[in-house]
């Protein structure tokens, strides 16, 4: 992989483990010279990951909402900082620049922007992976209820199973490495899952 898109919270979190998993990322990213594409946030566990890439001698491209940037909260050390009109338009660019997404710890906007790339996937508009690193055990709750949507058969295990999942920044870029999306035919509207 060449880029990588990281979703993660505009607030660090209480744990301190959440600020070193991001610096260990943003450094490994850095190392193994794959760009880093996120927000373009200065603050939280956005602004940890992009500055430990940046310190690391690694390529980061920030996008932001204008209105988030008149905010200002923009990272003002991006040499590539991409100024959008619009949520959407956002991720949509964050997901042309990318060939991989990982959700660290966040909120809502975090989730929403995860399951977009996750949905976007399981309908077949794009066949790159999709990775929570579950720092401390964060995301343990929304993957029980990922098997709970597999057994009330709102989810199946093939598309359960392009959700990649470590503890660890290292082993979760090993496994984006060596993922190859499911041979099914992409979810649709009005087949048996909904």
């Amino acid at each position: 992989m060449r880029s990588v898109c990281i979703f993660c919270g505009s607030r660090s979190g209480i744990e301190p483990a959440y600020e070193e998993a991001a610096l260990t990322l943003g450094r490994m990213l850095a190392a193994a010279s794959i760009t880093l594409v996120y927000g373009g946030g200065c603050v939280g566990l956005m602004g940890v990951v992009a500055d430990a890439a940046l310190d690391a001698g690694g390529d980061v491209v920030g996008v932001i909402p204008r209105a988030l940037l008149e905010r200002e909260i923009a990272h003002t050390g991006l040499e590539d900082l991409r100024v959008v009109g619009s949520m959407h338009e956002r991720k949509a660019l964050m997901s042309e620049l990318s060939e991989g997404f990982v959700a660290l710890p966040g909120g809502t906007g975090t989730l929403e922007e995860f399951f977009e790339a996750l949905t976007w996937a399981q309908l077949g508009e794009h066949r790159k992976p999709c990775g929570l690193l579950n720092v401390g055990g964060y995301y343990d709750p929304l993957l029980a209820l990922f098997d709970h949507m597999v057994v009330k058969g709102f989810l199946s295990e093939e598309h359960r199973s392009m959700v990649l999942v470590e503890r660890e920044p290292d082993p979760l870029l090993e496994a984006m490495a060596r993922y190859r999306p499911p041979g099914g035919v992409p979810k649709w509207i009005g087949s048996a899952e909904t």
